[in-house]
């Protein structure tokens, strides 16, 4: 059976790619941090068809991504912007540029640059930190079963925690 749908899986990963993970939708709401507003602007800027946009922006309105914003007297012009969801995004969005800048580069050098509004220089590489805020590398972190784990994935976590167990000697 083939799935449709991400959105009953307890993993966050799943339910948020459910969501977001598909191509065009990422492409709108990083149109939508530059500012992009309309329609006929999300449509010309990304070359995208207007049938394959109007599901798209109505999938981030629904899921509370994008808000519509009435900007007429009459309402027929409509803004799509980023809820307050939707802005939480942003670092998801500087990760992946960092990322294909990174592992992807262009011959020529990036095509954009994401920096400081007020400084003007560049935006550190997004890093995973600490409670206490020191920069943790992969090998820091692990990936434990959380209160809402199911037996499956709490005994998933426990052969991974085992395996770890026996690759690192002991102290």
């Amino acid at each position: 059976m083939r799935r449709t749908s991400f959105s009953d899986m307890s993993c966050p990963i799943a339910r948020s790619l459910d969501l977001i993970g598909e191509w065009w939708s990422l492409l709108i709401i990083r149109e939508a941090f530059w500012g992009t507003r309309r329609f006929g602007e999300f449509e010309a800027h990304l070359g995208i068809a207007p049938n394959v946009l109007t599901q798209r922006l109505a999938r981030l309105v629904e899921g509370g991504i994008l808000e519509v914003v009435s900007e007429s007297q009459n309402g027929r012009a409509l803004e799509y912007r980023l809820s307050p969801k939707g802005v939480e995004l942003s670092p998801v969005l500087v990760a992946l540029a960092q990322w294909g800048d990174r592992n992807l580069p262009r011959p020529e050098g990036p095509a954009t640059r994401i920096v400081e509004r007020a400084t003007g220089q560049d935006v550190a590489p997004i890093t995973v930190m600490s409670a206490s805020g020191h920069t943790l590398r992969p090998k820091e972190i692990a990936v434990v079963a959380g209160p809402g784990a199911d037996p499956k994935e709490r005994e998933q976590f426990a052969k991974a925690r085992a395996k770890r167990a026996q690759r690192t000697p002991a102290a």
